[in-house]
């Protein structure tokens, strides 16, 4: 087993001495008077806590170690206690090791998540209202605040494309992103549709894009660089929901990206959540080309909603779940969809872990 506080002294030195940093920042006043940057500086204080205080636990652990076996020669029952010891100073070490794990730089983000239907027409819509609201129900189990930046709903209910803007409430939140950034590819479903009318079982499927919520500062947009069109919105079928032009387009015409926005009543509120979605796709698209790989920072995201390129199939004639990157099963369809997806959440962020412990030996330094 490797040991990251001898392999790499350096990096614990550094989290301790930030923690300590944001520590006397968080205490001065003048630094609450900036909400966003009180927000960003609790968070990631809180994300280095448990490496401090399991870094704190160890230290005061391998003190006891040398006190007992001190004793040991007098009194037998240190020498138990320093067998107990170094049982636990090698679960910390291994804690530790997890803890000290390169993290996502993005892990402290809110999200804007999207979710598309594809292959599979009015069933495929009605699937997409169904992750929508597994998803909306799971925020609400975390706690979560959520907002509907933008929504073009199907005839039967469902929905062609729904963004949602995904909030933690408090600083002290683990980070929105580490949770869904997992959810990110092609969700598959296979029922029997409502408009189906001899019982035949039916595959389509539905894309979600997971991309972490840019601030201002992030992503520098020059206004002479965007094409904004405005539009009268419309409602399933076409049929018109507005007698003025409060839709928005936004191109953004070096990258080619477009966001349209059609949600509220006001022109300028559209205009402000399509600028919300497109500086996440550009931060996402820049974090792309940062990785160089897609299995590094966006994994499994959405390239075209193709059923053969799923992520996840969700059986409904077995009650079944299965995401296909890690393997993982389990007959709770219903509750699943109810929004308790931590047992999957929890499942790939294992793999992952699994996965960066058994390359850190080739990786370098954390």
């Amino acid at each position: 087993m490797s040991a990251p506080v001898s392999a790499d002294p350096q990096r614990l030195t550094e989290i301790l001495a930030e923690y300590q940093e944001l520590e006397s920042a968080l205490a001065d006043p003048a630094v609450h008077a900036d909400g966003t940057r009180a927000r960003t500086l609790g968070r990631r204080y809180s994300r280095l806590g448990p490496v401090v205080a399991t870094h704190r636990e160890l230290e005061a652990a391998r003190g006891d170690l040398i006190a007992a076996r001190e004793l040991a020669d007098e009194d037998a029952g240190f020498a138990l206690e320093a067998e107990e010891l170094a049982v636990r100073i090698e679960a910390l070490t291994e804690r530790l090791e997890e803890l000290l794990l390169p993290r996502d730089p993005n892990d402290d983000k809110d999200v804007i998540l999207e979710i598309k239907a594809g292959e599979g027409g009015e069933e495929s819509a009605l699937f997409a209202g169904d992750l929508l609201r597994m998803y909306l129900r799971y925020a609400e189990r975390k706690g979560w605040q959520t907002e509907v930046l933008d929504a073009v709903e199907s005839d039967l209910g469902g929905y062609k494309d729904v963004s949602v803007a995904v909030k933690a409430r408090t600083a002290d939140e683990p980070g929105i992103w580490s949770r869904l950034k997992w959810e990110g590819g092609v969700h598959r479903v296979q029922r029997v549709p409502v408009t189906e009318s001899q019982g035949r079982v039916h595959t389509s499927a539905a894309g979600v894009l997971v991309m972490p919520e840019a601030e201002d500062v992030e992503v520098t947009i020059d206004p002479n660089d965007l094409r904004i069109n405005v539009y009268r919105s419309s409602g399933p079928g076409g049929q018109s929901v507005n007698t003025t032009d409060s839709a928005v387009r936004i191109t953004h015409m070096p990258s080619g990206l477009v966001v349209s926005c059609q949600n509220e009543k006001s022109q300028l509120q559209n205009r402000e959540q399509a600028m919300r979605i497109l500086r996440a796709r550009m931060l996402a698209a820049a974090m792309e080309a940062a990785a160089g790989a897609a299995n590094d920072v966006r994994h499994s995201q959405v390239r075209t909603v193709d059923r053969s390129e799923r992520i996840r199939t969700y059986n409904f004639p077995e009650n079944r779940i299965a995401d296909h990157r890690i393997g993982y099963k389990a007959n709770n369809l219903e509750q699943v969809l109810d929004g308790e997806l931590d047992a999957i959440i929890e499942a790939l962020v294992l793999a992952s872990r699994t996965e960066q412990l058994a390359g850190s030996g080739d990786t370098g330094s954390a």
